[in-house]
């Protein structure tokens, strides 16, 4: 994108859709890059790092490590906030809207132009989920 855009303006679950998007193409990106080809193995095992509960352990991490910046926090609670018309099928409410919120971190990184950061904020992600210590329920 050549323009920043206003990422206050946009809905919640609109930053989480993009940033769904956008996070799942850096896993499967960097899956890729390890070596790992065949289809249905390449989406096994990114589902580890894209799910519901991944994604809220990853939330619960950053926070005790203060990794966010308030801007991020911010955009996380406008997508966690946000009213969704889908059910969550495989956790509970409160972990689907934290993976939300999540999604809407990386939708507003992806929005503001902010490649470093996103760069930075998925490699953070990765390297917490390969070293297996998220406390994902």
């Amino acid at each position: 994108m050549s323009e920043e855009v206003n990422y206050q303006a946009i809905n919640g679950i609109a930053l989480a859709y993009l940033g769904d998007a956008e996070y799942e193409v850096f896993i499967r990106r960097h899956l890729i890059e390890q070596g790992l080809t065949k289809p249905n193995r390449l989406h096994h095992v990114a589902t580890r790092y894209v799910s519901a509960k991944a994604q809220a352990a990853l939330i619960a991490a950053m926070q005790e490590a203060n990794f966010l910046t308030n801007e991020e926090l911010d955009a996380f609670k406008k997508g966690r906030n946000a009213k969704s018309h889908t059910s969550a099928k495989n956790t509970s409410v409160l972990t689907y809207r934290i993976s939300t919120g999540f999604e809407a971190i990386v939708g507003y990184l992806s929005l503001t132009n902010q490649k470093e950061r996103l760069a930075e904020f998925a490699q953070w992600c990765i390297e917490r989920v390969e070293e297996g210590n998220l406390r994902i329920e």
